[in-house]
């Protein structure tokens, strides 16, 4: 998200299709999405703006939970946002899709109630990072929230291990390292101190999601 440049879907091109599989069958996706999407608790009058959606699953449980909200889905990969639109057009579910990075989330011209991503930030070089992180704090209205569910903190010799040898094995170590030593919770303490703490940490067989939630503060 500082570049041009992406870490595409499994690490690789080509292996867009298979990602949703991957996630279902190694991150116990049911559970944190699930987990997420209680945190999110989106409501039919909110706006709402999923960064780096991928195939656009979670943007669609958005929907599917509020179907009155306004939700918008980014993607830097066209490749992803073709599958996304078809998995919405199929659903019959109506999502405003962009293709852009989390960097560009701020420009879309919105104020949104509250900004979530899902396992987007560990792709990521550590400028983009904080990028990012700081776009969708831009892009909320004072009060609104900020949602994460990613690799964070692997605290544990096994999550630690888990993690080198899936996710760090397919996206290597340069960006996901970071993130394995407490990067997004150093981040996000720079918007919330109390988002230092996961509201949830789901163990998988990929190392440990946890959950994160940020208020953005109100001003004089």
């Amino acid at each position: 998200m500082d570049s041009d440049h992406f870490t595409p879907a499994l690490g690789r091109p080509g292996l867009t299709r298979a990602d949703d599989l991957a996630i279902r069958l190694l991150t116990r996706e049911t559970v944190w999405r699930s987990e997420l999407l209680r945190q999110v608790a989106p409501h039919n009058n909110e706006t709402i703006i999923d960064v780096g959606c991928g195939t656009g699953t979670f943007a669609l449980m958005l929907k599917r939970a509020a179907p009155g909200a306004r939700i918008t889905a980014i993607d830097p990969d066209p490749h992803v946002l073709a599958l996304a639109r078809k998995k919405a057009e199929a659903a019959g579910i109506e999502i405003a899709w962009r293709q852009g990075f989390a960097r560009d989330v701020a420009g879309l011209g919105g104020s949104y109630d509250k900004a979530v991503s899902s396992l987007v930030f560990h792709q990521v070089p550590l400028a983009g990072k904080r990028e990012g992180v700081a776009a969708m704090f831009a892009s909320i209205r004072p009060g609104g929230e900020v949602h994460i569910a990613d690799y964070a903190h692997q605290s544990g010799a096994l999550m630690r291990a888990l993690f080198r040898l899936t996710v760090q094995g397919i996206d290597g170590l340069a960006d996901t390292q970071p993130n394995a030593d407490g990067a997004l919770e150093s981040i996000l303490s720079d918007y919330d101190e109390a988002a230092v703490a996961p509201q949830a940490v789901v163990p998988t067989a990929t190392g440990a999601i946890s959950l994160f939630q940020a208020i953005k503060p109100f001003r004089n």
